[in-house]
Order: C-alpha cells, then sequence, then structure tokens
C-alpha cells in the first residue's frame, strides 16, 4: 500500500516535468511558451495539511498557479487552497519586511482542479469560499474561486487535444476502470500499463516508472473506491434519517388527533412497534 503523504500521484508525475506542464499551462489558456524554463515550479514539498498537500505550483509570466488533480469531489477546495496560497506567500516574502511603507507585490494566483472521478459530469464548475461562510451579508469581504475541469475521456475534448499528456493520462485511467471491471485491481493496473505502452500511451513514461506507477495507481484506484462507498452509505444514511424524520412529525401529529398506532402504521404502511418508536421519539 502506497502512503499518500509521500507519494505522487500519476497527474503530479506526469505534470512535475516542466515540458508537460507547459504544455497544459498553454492548452488552458490558449497560449504558446516554448520555453520551459520561464515556468518557475514552487510547489511546497513539506505543505501537508491534515494530510492533504498541493499537486503542482509554478509562477509564470507574474501569475501564480496551484494545479490540483482529484478523483473525489470537494466542495471545500477552496478552503484548502487558501492555507496553500497563505503558505506560498508567505514563502515568497519571507525575507522581506511587510512593515515597509512600500507596497509589497505578490504573484496573482489561480486555482484550478483537474478532475477525473466518476460522479460529477459537468466539464466545468466553479466553487467560491465564500460558499463556506455561515450567516454572510453582503459582499464578501474575503473571496477565493476555485475553477474545476473535467478531464476524463469524453469531456472538455478541446482541452484534452491540446495537450496530448493530458489527453493520454485520460485515456490510461479509463483503461484502468475498464479492465477493473472484469478482473482484479492489480492485474487490472498491470494490463491497462502493458495495452498503453503497446499503443503508444504515456509509453516512455510508463517504461520508465512502470513499478511506481503500478504501486500508486492501485492505492488511487482503491482510495477513490472506498471514499465512493462511503459517500453512499453516508447518503443512505441520510435518506434514512429523514424518511424517520418524516415518520415521526405525521406519528406524533396523528396520535395527538386521536389516532392508533394501529391506524397510523396502516397509513404510512408501518408496523405499530415502529409507529410506538415513532410517537416516543422527542
Amino acid at each position: 500500500m502506497v502512503n499518500r503523504n509521500y507519494k505522487d500521484t500519476i497527474f503530479r508525475m506526469l505534470f512535475s516535468d516542466r515540458e508537460n506542464l507547459l504544455s497544459l499551462y498553454n492548452a488552458i489558456n490558449g497560449t504558446s511558451y516554448d520555453n520551459p524554463e520561464e515556468l518557475e515550479i514552487v510547489t511546497l514539498e513539506n505543505a501537508i495539511y491534515m494530510g492533504m498537500k498541493n499537486d503542482l505550483a509554478f509562477i509564470i509570466d507574474t501569475n501564480l498557479f496551484l494545479y490540483e488533480h482529484q478523483s473525489t469531489y470537494t466542495p471545500n477546495m477552496p478552503l484548502r487552497d487558501l492555507f496553500y496560497i497563505s503558505a506560498e506567500y508567505q514563502k515568497l516574502v519571507n525575507q522581506k519586511s511587510l512593515y515597509s511603507s512600500a507596497l509589497q507585490k505578490i504573484p496573482a494566483p489561480n486555482f484550478i482542479v483537474f478532475y477525473n472521478g466518476m460522479d460529477k459530469k459537468e466539464d466545468r464548475w466553479e466553487n467560491c469560499l465564500s460558499e463556506a461562510y455561515e450567516n454572510l451579508f453582503g459582499e464578501p469581504k474575503l473571496e477565493l474561486k476555485v475553477v474545476t475541469l473535467n478531464i476524463n475521456e469524453g469531456r472538455n475534448h478541446e482541452l484534452l487535444e491540446q495537450c496530448q499528456t493530458l489527453r493520454e493520462y485520460a485515456a490510461y485511467v479509463a483503461l484502468v476502470r475498464k479492465y477493473a471491471k472484469s478482473m482484479e485491481l492489480e492485474a487490472a493496473v498491470e494490463k491497462a500499463v502493458d495495452k498503453c505502452i503497446h499503443d503508444g500511451i504515456l509509453e516512455e513514461f510508463l517504461q520508465r516508472n512502470r513499478a511506481e506507477v503500478i504501486a500508486v495507481s492501485i492505492f488511487e484506484y482503491d482510495k477513490e473506491e472506498e471514499e465512493r462507498k462511503l459517500r453512499k452509505a453516508e447518503f443512505e444514511a441520510g435518506e434514512q434519517r429523514g424518511i424517520q424524520l418524516r415518520d415521526r412529525e405525521i406519528a406524533q401529529s396523528l396520535a395527538k388527533k386521536g389516532m392508533s398506532a394501529a391506524e397510523i402504521a396502516d397509513i404510512l404502511e408501518v408496523s405499530e412497534k415502529y409507529v410506538s418508536e415513532m410517537v416516543k421519539m422527542k
């Protein structure tokens, strides 16, 4: 089992390469930078908050970009990115005085998530930090917007066409999922790796990093499946709780009107014992 705190994701392994990262940046922004040296990687390797770390951070053309890969949707990315960007800015101005009369300039931030989970189907969406504020009145005094791009096969076609590495990564993930439906996960990952190498998909990368790619892929897929099962269980538990709350309100209301447990049970199509429990609940 791979320890997530110390192992990269496949996405991060691929795009830690400057040329691949520059190609991804160009595809998103419609630019044509051709010198990877213009891209300054500033990822904080040791910036881990509650087991989470930023995948990639870099500066280009006086802008700071935070790229994150997610296989499970979370609306909390703006809050997570707030911690990341604070750590980035602290590092960038560490040797400067914030008490001087001169304004300390900082690169403008941009937050992008690359999503390849199976739960959300949109090509693109935006989450805002202000969505997490309780009792917000008026305009938020602090805002942070995160754009998420769906990079599954069949989504954001133009983006995937513009970035070959991203397109091939999406194809690899799709193969793992396809094979995992009919065989053990380890065998599915190995078959996907072999198929990709045979077809020239991420060929050099997979040949060079075969053992680590297989180990990380198994961990990532396992984690994705476990989180999906957890969300399903949470939804079902919440749905059941909602049904119980509805039944309790109906049972207690009808009981106050003098109806018997048997009559209420007949209306709700449940047992009399269940009705008695609902009536007694506070």
